[in-house]
């Protein structure tokens, strides 16, 4: 009689949206990104992903990158596909600001005025998520995809209070310390995003949705 498979591991993934595209997306060729077949590479084979949580901020056009927005929706759009996704929404304060510059010449001005961006809401929003569905029990396995040590202490939270493992997926060249101690509850884990799995986890060019067929953007 074979051996018994071991059970399937209920996974909730939550992903930083800016985190992961600033981390390891910006200026790449691997921002048409499947999140799906992401996770399928860095996932175990017993886990079974029930939900995947995506959280961001609706752009707005700026001088100098008006299509960033539009570009933007057209990724949403993709994520739409990828089965048991949402996308929780925080928001986009955009705002003048004066800065001191660096650096600065004799009888020039000391200061310049600059665009800021903030967004606000995402961080919060997943460890909300990540504690709600902690206590009420949604996941034998968490999984978060970013590198913000603001997370800390809801990840510790779930990894010690609730005895639930998370598992860490790093999308910045640099190691979270907050994110990865030295010592894990079982089943938890902490990995880097390599070049190669963002390579292979890429979205066909052309894609279809109940709107129509829709592709990649260009230069991505």
């Amino acid at each position: 009689m074979p051996p018994a498979k071991p059970p399937r591991l209920r996974t909730i993934v939550y992903v930083d949206g800016f985190n992961l595209y600033y981390g390891c997306l910006k200026d790449s060729p691997f921002r048409w990104l499947d999140l799906h077949a992401l996770c399928g590479h860095m996932l175990r084979e017993d886990a079974d992903i029930v939900a995947i949580k995506y959280f961001t901020a609706r752009l707005k056009p700026r001088p100098g990158n008006p299509h960033q927005a539009q570009r933007q929706q057209v990724y949403l759009r993709a994520l739409g596909t990828v089965p048991n996704l949402t996308v929780h929404f925080g928001h986009f304060i955009t705002r003048t600001a004066t800065r001191r510059l660096v650096a600065t010449k004799k009888g020039k001005p000391a200061f310049a005025e600059v665009w800021t961006t903030e967004e606000k809401g995402s961080d919060v929003n997943l460890a909300s998520h990540l504690l709600i569905d902690g206590f009420h029990a949604r996941y034998d396995l968490a999984v978060v995809i970013s590198n913000d040590g603001d997370l800390k202490e809801p990840v510790r939270y779930v990894r010690h209070d609730l005895a639930a493992p998370v598992g860490v997926l790093n999308p910045h060249p640099n190691r979270s310390w907050a994110l990865s101690p030295k010592q894990l509850p079982r089943g938890s884990f902490y990995k880097p995003l390599r070049k190669a799995v963002l390579a292979a986890s890429q979205f066909p060019d052309k894609l279809q949705d109940a709107q129509g067929v829709f592709r990649k953007p260009q230069g991505w």
